[in-house]
């Protein structure tokens, strides 16, 4: 009998075609209905990104204005939503509060039973509009600080930040955080995705899919990743008075030190890139700028360390989550917020993955090679 060949983890299979988005390998690219992500990052809004992902091409002008009025206006959160958010403790996880609140959305959907094209695109919307709430309203109750309500004024990135914070963030907080939300928005059939869309192939509900994609981002091997570069670098130690170069030294001690013990340090590797992830050089300008912006060289000395000890020892490069994580840490983000904001980004592409798999439907449902005890039957 020939043996089954075996693809643990489905490395290398292709199990179907996508539009939505690609990495180049010729120019190591990350592409977003063809777009390349830095070129998005660094000249349109997220707004204009969230379209693009979910109708193929960028708004025109007053494609972009209906859908901002739209989006602006359904930025509050439902009172039960809140309610369910409250029941939760405080030491859990703010993932389990980002899962949960997005299930009490599904339930509150008037459109909740609906899988058309119509209904979904609005559910997305709807979904892109709101959790940004979820995000801000769970850190602040944590903090013990009360809500701040949305500002229809704002774009998404800056009413995102007003709501976490109560204050309105400078521009190149705004900025950087755009362009985080920008390159944290698609990546093709991750584990998440890939996740989301077989709920889908199951002709489950759309906010159903986004839940289980939830579940499957909180596992530190992949979402998670940005929250534990960070603590990795609270447990080198952050020290706001040291220069940056006597950050780095104490940083490439440290990893020269896990290297040697075998320790797993995440925000390094990528399964996909091979030559270094391609939106690492567009968050790290990001992550340079709140570290001019904060004058805290101490955290780059940190960044540069690791990066050096790494690339000498194993010749691993950073991947996106390795920039993020002490971005978000100096806008002021808890480090367990983290990767919640990372489902505020990447729901738009969940959702476009989710309406392009509801287009051209079947099942997921992989075979196994069973390698259990024969046939037997009890005495």
């Amino acid at each position: 009998m020939t043996e089954q060949q075996i693809h643990k983890g489905l490395a290398g299979v292709v199990v179907d075609h996508t539009a939505v988005s690609k990495v180049n390998p010729e120019t190591n690219s990350l592409l977003y209905r063809g777009y390349p992500v830095q070129e998005l990052s660094a000249r349109c809004a997220f707004e204009e990104v969230a379209y693009l992902l979910w109708h193929g091409e960028l708004p025109t002008a007053d494609q972009l204005t209906a859908f901002t009025q739209f989006e602006r206006s359904h930025r509050v959160l439902a009172g039960n939503v809140r309610k369910a958010i409250d029941l939760l403790p405080l030491d859990c996880h703010p993932m389990d509060v980002g899962r949960t609140a997005m299930s009490v959305m599904g339930a509150n959907h008037a459109l909740a039973g609906d899988n058309s094209p119509e209904a979904n695109q609005r559910k997305s919307e709807e979904m892109f509009a709101a959790f940004p709430a979820v995000v801000a309203y769970d850190q602040r109750r944590r903090r013990g600080q009360d809500v701040i309500e949305p500002r229809e004024d704002l774009g998404y990135s800056a009413n995102f930040l007003w709501m976490t914070f109560g204050e309105e963030a400078p521009e190149p907080v705004v900025n950087a955080f755009n362009v985080s939300m920008v390159l944290y928005a698609e990546h093709s059939f991750n584990a998440s995705t890939f996740t989301a869309r077989v709920i889908a192939s199951t002709l489950s509900d759309l906010h159903s899919a986004v839940t289980g994609a939830i579940g499957a981002l909180k596992g530190p091997l992949h979402g998670g990743a940005n929250e534990a570069v960070m603590h990795t670098f609270h447990e080198i130690g952050i020290r706001p008075e040291e220069t940056e170069e006597q950050a780095a030294v104490r940083a490439k001690a440290w990893m020269e030190d896990a290297l040697t013990q075998k320790k797993k340090v995440m925000g390094f590797g990528h399964r996909v890139y091979k030559n270094g992830d391609s939106r690492v050089p567009t968050m790290k300008a990001a992550l340079d700028a709140m570290v001019a912006h904060y004058g805290r060289e101490e955290i780059l000395g940190l960044y540069s360390g690791l990066e050096r000890a790494m690339q000498e020892a194993k010749n691993i490069k950073p991947n996106l989550d390795y920039p993020a994580g002490p971005t978000y840490h100096l806008m002021g983000f808890d480090t367990e917020m983290f990767t919640p904001l990372f489902i505020a980004a990447r729901i738009t592409g969940w959702t476009a993955h989710i309406m392009e798999q509801l287009a051209s439907n079947s099942l997921i449902r992989p075979l196994s090679a069973y390698n259990g005890p024969e046939e037997r039957h009890l005495p």
